[in-house]
């Protein structure tokens, strides 16, 4: 399989370390590149041409939805994967909203970072274990947009 490049954007220092970490031991992923905030992450796309974004939601200076938003508007055919603490469905709503392709809680992954990632890879949705399985209890009311996530 080829190699599949991502970027990283979290303000913190020790998570985006954590993440190249468990990344690289896969000899099918590489980390192209890292930012502390989704501006920064902007202005370097052009040049490292990632498959996947990870983005963080808090952020300074420019916040992960937005950053998704932008990612979208100027590369459709990027995926991206939230990685945040935020389990509120407001935020899950907002990044679908803003096309991500998964959402995975950091609390989910330890567990869930290379599946979420092969998933997307394979053109699937990814949505934390702990948010399906509340969401799914709602399942049949939920909008048609996030039922693509349960059903992954």
């Amino acid at each position: 399989m080829d190699t599949y490049r991502i970027v990283l954007a979290d303000d913190h220092y020790l998570i985006r370390e954590g993440l190249r970490s468990i990344l690289e031991k896969k000899a099918d992923l590489q980390v192209a590149g890292e930012a502390p905030d989704g501006l920064e992450l902007l202005f370097l796309l052009d040049k490292l041409k990632p498959h996947l974004a990870i983005l963080d939601i808090s952020m300074p200076n420019l916040q992960g939805i937005e950053t998704a938003r932008q990612i979208k508007m100027k590369y459709p055919g990027m995926k991206i994967l939230i990685l945040t603490m935020h389990a509120e469905r407001e935020y899950l709503y907002q990044a679908i909203s803003a096309g991500v392709e998964g959402y995975l809680l950091k609390e989910d992954a330890p567990k869930e970072l290379l599946l979420a990632i092969e998933k997307i890879r394979q053109g699937k949705g990814f949505l934390s274990p702990i948010l399906k399985a509340n969401l799914e209890e709602k399942h049949r009311l939920l909008p048609e947009f996030i039922k693509f996530l349960l059903d992954s």
